[in-house]
């Protein structure tokens, strides 16, 4: 075994070897946004030195640059995962939508992650609360160390920030339970990848717009009572994001060391217990082995163990996906006792999810495994007779359902004076919008033309197609002229007239495009 001064004189040696290397840079020069300044790099095998204007050297390694980007591209693909999951989960009329938000939200919070974002969340200067806007438009992030890991420079870790604020966008959350000037962060708050930046924060949101919106026309009853529409979306969905996640939490450490093999490994074993106890609930009632509940309870699994990957061991993680499909499959109830619409049960697996993880961080983290990466120190949970952790999850918990709910209904109250961007509530939305979905009434698309269409369609009585479309081309849509060779009904023509017309319009148009 090496002394420790003896290994401290290696060290201060290979610095002052690397420091007098730096004194003659060579290879690239590299200019910040705002300023023509070269900053000196300089790479030698498995590092990255740079010297900052004070003359202080910060050493990176290659590897854990590169498994962060790595991760980077692993959280992306979790984003079309989610649109394949709730498209899945969602009516046919509805699934084109789903899929186009999911998207569409990578494009919006990146340009707004660039403007203000990073910086919101992740400014050494900024309060307890939120940061500042030191690093606007990405001013000055570049070579710095970053204040995740100084193993990593900060422009590779915005970028592997935004894929989670990608996920979801939750900036002041962030920023107390991540930046080293947080409140939760200075507390003691655990959380690894993201329990209440990521899932409470998610999950709550989702409450709060269920609540605000209203119910949906029919719900409670069996017109609103269906099946997912598209079982493979589900899985293909549940697949990229187990696969995404490997990333989001393994990548959390940072650095391509022990502590993050160990961050996937919990990972993938939370995920697995979670859909099998999840299905064995499911098979109790019907006596079936739905994939559609082994699906979320996978999800539900992999949720719970976000926020504990970096601080449990693979028996706890057994432990975490029992708990989060048993608790995740009850709470799915909860909207039937208190009277909330979450169509796709998002509180139930992410809120609920969140919380159950947080609490069990609390019991079951430990210090020995935090510090896998040789360089993290805390005081543990339970398990290291840290039981004061416990009141620090749950005020984390709290403060994320607190923070999430209340300004996720101001938002939705704001926006709901703004010209273009008022939401339609409940008793606002006509029964033919309902009728025919988001992806027609919105969009003017579809995910799949002319299948299952009447039976989507049908009315409360299950004999007449309300508001019938055929595909996004009926006659008069701007899509396309639909040609037929009865003439449309009139805006005062009976209801029965164009229940009729409708009808043969369909069967007119299927025939055309040779479908029986």
């Amino acid at each position: 075994m090496v002394g420790n001064n003896t290994r401290q004189a290696i060290i201060t040696s290979a610095i002052q070897r690397l420091y007098g290397k730096l004194s003659s840079p060579r290879g690239c020069h590299q200019a910040t946004f705002f300023s023509n300044t070269p900053l000196p790099l300089n790479h030698d095998a498995g590092t990255l030195t740079t010297t900052d204007p004070d003359g202080v050297v910060n050493v990176y390694n290659n590897g854990d640059i590169a498994w962060t980007l790595a991760s980077t591209a692993l959280v992306w693909i979790m984003i079309p995962g989610v649109g394949y999951l709730y498209s899945g989960l969602l009516r046919r009329k509805n699934a084109l939508g789903q899929m186009y938000m999911s998207i569409m939200v990578l494009a919006v919070v990146s340009f707004q992650w660039f403007f203000w974002g990073y910086s919101l969340a992740f400014s050494e200067t900024g309060s307890k609360y939120i940061g500042n806007l030191k690093y606007f438009a990405l001013k000055g992030v570049l070579d710095a160390p970053s204040m995740g890991s100084t193993r990593i420079p900060a422009l590779v870790f915005c970028v592997y920030q935004l894929m989670f604020a990608t996920i979801t966008p939750i900036l002041a959350v962030a920023c107390w339970t991540w930046s080293a000037n947080g409140w939760s962060f200075i507390m003691g708050g655990l959380d690894f990848a993201g329990g209440t930046p990521v899932h409470i924060s998610s999950g709550t949101a989702a409450l709060a717009i269920s609540i605000y919106l209203g119910k949906r026309k029919g719900w409670g009853t069996e017109r609103l009572s269906y099946k997912p529409h598209n079982t493979s979306y589900i899985i293909l969905g549940t697949a990229l994001l187990w696969f995404g996640w490997f990333g989001f939490n393994g990548g959390s450490a940072l650095s391509a060391n022990l502590r993050a093999a160990q961050a996937c490994i919990v990972t993938n074993l939370a995920a697995s217990v979670g859909g099998l106890t999840w299905m064995l609930w499911d098979h109790r009632l019907e006596k079936k082995w739905s994939a559609v509940g082994f699906c979320s309870g996978a999800i539900s699994g992999l949720v719970a163990i976000t926020p504990a990957s970096g601080f449990v061991g693979a028996p706890a993680a057994v432990l975490f996906g029992v708990m989060a499909g048993t608790c995740c499959n009850l709470a799915t109830q909860l909207k039937f006792v208190f009277g909330y619409d979450d169509t796709l049960d998002i509180f139930a697996s992410h809120g609920i999810g969140g919380i159950v993880g947080n609490i069990l961080t609390a019991l079951f983290a430990q210090a020995s495994v935090a510090a896998f990466d040789g360089i993290t120190v805390i005081p543990g949970g339970w398990m290291d007779h840290h039981y004061i952790q416990l009141g620090y999850q749950l005020a984390d918990s709290v403060a994320g359902v607190a923070y999430s709910f209340t300004t996720t209904t101001i938002i939705l109250w704001v926006m709901h004076f703004i010209p273009g961007c008022r939401l339609r509530l409940g008793e606002d939305v006509s029964e033919e919008a309902q009728a025919v979905g988001i992806d027609e009434y919105d969009m003017g698309e579809f995910a799949y033309d002319y299948v299952g269409l009447e039976q989507e369609l049908a009315g409360e009585d299950k004999d007449a197609l309300l508001g019938m479309t055929t595909g996004g081309r009926e006659p008069h849509h701007h899509v396309h002229q639909h040609s037929s060779h009865h003439d449309s009904p009139g805006e005062s023509s009976s209801v029965e007239e164009r229940k009729e017309w409708n009808q043969g319009a369909k069967l007119s148009s299927l025939n055309a495009n040779g479908v029986s």
